[in-house]
């Protein structure tokens, strides 16, 4: 396994500028995501690593070896595209022996490792099929087999699971996070879907427009947004604008239409003065039953106006204002009294769940 550097690389359309001076570093053995929006520059960034495409400036080095002008075969990364892309005329086993015989390796040689490979994704059994005689969960196994058979210190995932239906794609989360734990492999891995990204990630960087916009671990990046963008694009929120004013060092106080809040989540060098944006994830904010003490935080009052009984959780949107309408999720919803349309709720929120955005 290696590790994978990309220093300041750039790519250019013509005039359209698809990946602007991205600088990353993933260590030897992450599961790392390259997570964005359809047209964000993830994909072309993931075929500048794979060798695919050129990048206008800049380098990409794996291990300690720059690879910017090696051919894609040279670069020792195993890569499964979105569509599989197996060859129909042949079976299960020799779709994932094609990379080795291109690589002339002995035929003894090539047929342990297409054994190990399928022993690997569970699909010894179906070794002389034909692609069209499997399921898309299959394809994806066989596809992944045919990427690994090499021993590539890199493995490279285009949106893998993208024509899988729901129920196979949280399936084919489980087996990926399975392998590559069990070989210790560094892989990257291309998605628009959060969920994937969030559950499976080492790390992850958020890009839009060609840029990187927020890398981290996935709870953080999630809990703790530097952007409006990365806050909405990673599940639900409420924004809300206001006035900022310095508590201490580790406070800020954000006054809004809804109320005052303190923050004690906000990015250094954050102006304590002036207007601010503030993220609040729907989950963040409690309902207090009715009788109890709020904790510490920010206290307000609003109107139920729509809710969604959803088993284990409730979706609410609560009025404050006569133009401010709150998302909440409410987990283990039990008193069904309360979330009656038109009942008035309590909500609650801590300082470290008021999220202040960079401007």
């Amino acid at each position: 396994m290696s590790n994978v550097r990309l220093e300041s690389i750039r790519k250019a359309f013509g005039e359209t500028l698809a990946v602007d001076n991205v600088s990353v570093e993933i260590d030897s053995g992450d599961l790392f995501f390259l997570l964005g929006p359809s047209g964000c520059g993830k994909t072309t960034l993931l075929r500048m690593i794979a060798g695919f495409t050129k990048p206008t400036s800049g380098k990409v080095i794996i291990g300690d070896r720059d690879v910017t002008t090696l051919n894609a075969e040279k670069r020792d990364a195993g890569m499964v595209f979105q569509s599989y892309a197996l060859w129909p005329h042949m079976s299960v086993e020799q779709n994932v022996a094609f990379g080795l015989k291109v690589r002339k390796l002995p035929k003894q040689q090539i047929t342990e490792e297409v054994g190990r490979a399928l022993e690997l994704v569970r699909m010894q059994e179906y070794a002389s099929r034909r692609p069209n005689e499997l399921s898309g969960g299959q394809q994806q196994r066989v596809a992944l087999a045919r990427a690994l058979a090499f021993k590539p210190t890199v493995l490279l995932l285009d949106e893998p699971l993208s024509n899988l239906d729901a129920k196979l794609r949280v399936e084919m989360r489980t087996e990926i996070r399975r392998i590559v734990d069990e070989l210790k492999i560094t892989t990257i891995y291309v998605t628009h879907d959060q969920k994937e990204a969030l559950s499976l990630a080492d790390q992850m960087v958020v890009m839009n427009n060609g840029l990187v916009v927020q890398k981290g671990a996935p709870d953080e990046v999630y809990y703790r947004p530097h952007q409006r963008f990365t806050a909405e694009f990673l599940g639900e929120t409420n924004i809300l604008e206001g006035d900022i004013e310095p508590v201490d060092e580790s406070t800020l106080l954000i006054t809004t239409p809804a109320g005052r809040f303190p923050s004690r989540s906000f990015p250094s060098g954050t102006a304590s003065t002036g207007r601010a944006t503030i993220s609040i994830r729907p989950e963040a904010l409690f309902v207090v039953d009715q009788g109890s003490t709020p904790g510490q935080g920010t206290t307000l009052t609003g109107r139920l106006v729509e809710t969604i009984f959803l088993g284990e959780i409730a979706q609410h949107r609560v009025a404050v204002t006569d133009d401010l309408v709150l998302k909440v999720l409410e987990i283990n919803p039990r008193n069904r009294a309360r979330t009656q349309v038109g009942a008035e709720l309590t909500l609650s929120v801590v300082p470290e769940d008021v999220v202040v955005l960079s401007s």
